[in-house]
């Protein structure tokens, strides 16, 4: 069985090998989770995320920065959700830090484009799942095991504040 802190270690790998999360506003009006390449330093947020100032969900942070993203890794060996606040945050040393090709394609005018917007997750608390296979579940209640047992010490809620 793995403890809080295994499971939100195996999250933070997980979302470095396939960095991207669902994200959304909660209490914004017309608000819905849009998938998102996720970028962070060291073992844990803040998370960051280029987009451009006409993208919906930078126009909803007029309504609210209370933000929930969602996660899902390769396999669906792992699943997260995360709560925290958005913010935009233009911090030149940051967006020099995390630029690459990859995000120059997307930006006509390079760093100094007008329309960029880095937006900023500060990850306050998760839930992770580490998923059981249902296969595997299938075959303990065949052979009179409780499946459920297997779940305990799989799902942890962590602060990450």
């Amino acid at each position: 069985m793995a403890d809080d802190a295994e499971i939100e270690a195996k999250f933070w790998s997980e979302l470095k090998s396939n960095p991207v999360l669902m994200i959304g506003l909660v209490g914004a009006q017309d608000a819905h989770a849009q998938p998102m390449t996720a970028f962070f330093e060291g073992e844990h947020g803040p998370v960051w995320f280029f987009t451009t100032r006409d993208n919906g969900l930078v126009e909803k942070l007029t309504q609210s920065h209370h933000a929930i993203a969602n996660y899902v890794a390769k396999g669906h060996g792992l699943f997260a959700t995360l709560h925290g606040r958005l913010t935009i945050d233009n911090d030149r040393a940051t967006i020099d830090r995390l630029w690459n090709p990859h995000i120059a394609a997307w930006y006509e005018q390079g760093k100094d484009d007008p329309k960029l917007a880095l937006l900023r997750l500060d990850p306050e608390n998760a839930e992770i799942w580490l998923n059981g296979s249902s296969f595997g579940a299938a075959i303990k209640r065949l052979i009179g095991r409780d499946p459920k047992e297997d779940y305990k010490g799989k799902v942890a809620e962590v602060s990450l504040a």
